[in-house]
């Protein structure tokens, strides 16, 4: 079985086409998506334009977890406010998205973790959240298993969705509600005229705008950057399996160290790595070293790195900066890396460990998914610095469950209107202002 969204894929959405409108929108995953949904509710003529398939990246490939639990203090009120924006969809929508308040438990593999649960609870707190803490007892009597969790950290009212069905049923809505969806459709520059975005140039022909939205994920860099706009985003390799129907031990989504899953609508498990990633090694690696150093102290030991970025990625070492034409992004229509089949396998092991009853989970579909990420793990949300150009990227993996949140602050952000939260950790001059890089939760 292939991934159900990829190259192969028949095109959902073909716009036209429009001369111009008020906003275009760069990248069809959840972020754009929701983006050009709260623009369209402001009156805005909005057009996204995708270059291969809506969610066909990362939006899709995620573990599906709609969670407040663990989230940077200043992502934390976005996420409250997402979380009751994904109610509304789903009253308003259906069943389809499948989404469901089943709970995020945090599983503790000793009293480092225990304290780091304690810290964050704090936070929890101060936004009236439910999450409490969970003992040995109480973790046994909601997971089972004969694995010797000490504790937990345990959210109730955190939920889940299926990413490769929802995102794509938010675009279709969206679509009803007046935004232009064009999927095939790269973007290959911006048309600046005096020093401000005056359009897009597309594979396709001219679009005329005012304002520009970049949320195109592990392609933001690669794009921004062809305009002389820098941010050190990178891109990390995530490996995730969906397994054949089991019997449930826990109806939401759960993780220690080593290993995480999440209930599905088909029955089975998403699984993956409880940190475990990949990271190839490309141009942009070297630029943004110094940048990453405090994350990669805290987090080197799960990270493996392989010793080239393949042509055709974001940052491989093939991949041209500069074009005149045919853009990078027309080559590579959806990114569809390989998973890491031997961390899934370590998943697999982990996961018969903790649940012997339930036996090695038999994998129905494995994939990989290439999470944009920041050094301090936090987006970033601003203006940039060509006038109408906003950039939205660098969700860190946190992006499917934040996204409808994230959507309205970033249409209010480029309206100039009022967003209702501190955006000052997501500015893009924190990486350019002296600012120290605090790298965010590691929970």
């Amino acid at each position: 079985m292939s991934f159900p969204i990829s190259e192969a894929t028949a095109v959902r959405f073909h716009g036209p086409l429009p001369d111009a409108c008020d906003v275009v929108v760069i990248g069809g995953g959840v972020t754009g998506v929701m983006t050009a949904w709260f623009l369209a509710a402001r009156g805005q003529r909005v057009v996204i334009c995708e270059k291969g398939r809506i969610a066909g990246e990362q939006s899709s490939r995620n573990w599906g977890w709609i969670r407040q639990q663990g989230r940077d203090p200043a992502e934390l009120p976005i996420m409250v406010e997402s979380l009751s924006i994904w109610k509304s969809l789903a009253a308003e929508l259906g069943d389809g998205l499948g989404f469901r308040q089943t709970g995020v438990m945090y599983l503790a593999n000793g009293k480092k973790d225990l304290a780091g649960f304690e810290d964050w609870l704090v936070h929890a707190r101060a936004h009236q959240l439910d999450t409490r803490m969970l003992g040995r007892g109480e973790v046994q009597a909601m997971v089972g298993g004969v694995a010797d969790w000490p504790g937990a950290i345990f959210t109730p009212s955190d939920g889940r969705a299926e990413p490769w069905v929802a995102v794509p049923m938010l675009a279709e809505a969206a679509a009803a509600r007046g935004v232009t969806v064009v999927e095939g459709c790269a973007v290959r520059s911006l048309d600046v005229a005096a020093g401000r975005v005056a359009g897009v140039v597309t594979e396709r022909g001219r679009i005329s705008c005012d304002r520009v939205v970049v949320a195109a994920g592990a392609w933001s860099r690669l794009f921004l950057g062809a305009h002389g706009v820098r941010i050190p985003q990178l891109s990390v390799l995530a490996s995730v399996a969906s397994t054949e129907p089991m019997a449930e031990v826990f109806a939401g989504g759960a993780c220690d160290n080593h290993f995480a899953f999440r209930r599905r609508a088909d029955g089975g498990y998403s699984i993956a790595p409880g940190a475990e990633h990949d990271f190839f090694v490309g141009r942009d690696a070297f630029a943004s070293f110094g940048a990453y150093l405090p994350v990669l102290k805290k987090d080197f030991r799960s990270t493996h790195f392989r010793t080239a970025a393949p042509a055709g990625y974001p940052d491989g070492w093939g991949t041209p900066r500069r074009w005149d034409g045919e853009s990078p992004f027309e080559r590579v229509r959806v990114l569809n890396p390989k998973p890491n089949m031997a961390t899934l396998g370590r998943v697999q092991d982990a996961f018969a460990a903790a649940f012997p009853a339930l036996g090695r989970p038999k994998l129905r579909l494995a994939w990989a998914g290439m999470i944009d990420t920041m050094p301090d793990v936090v987006p970033v949300v601003d203006h940039g610095p060509i006038a109408g150009l906003t950039i939205a990227t660098g969700m860190s993996g946190h992006g499917f469950g934040i996204g409808p949140g994230m959507g309205r602050v970033i249409a209010d952000l480029v309206l100039g209107r009022a967003v209702g939260h501190d955006l000052s950790r997501f500015r893009l001059s924190r990486f350019s202002d002296g600012s120290r890089i605090a790298p965010g939760p590691s929970l």
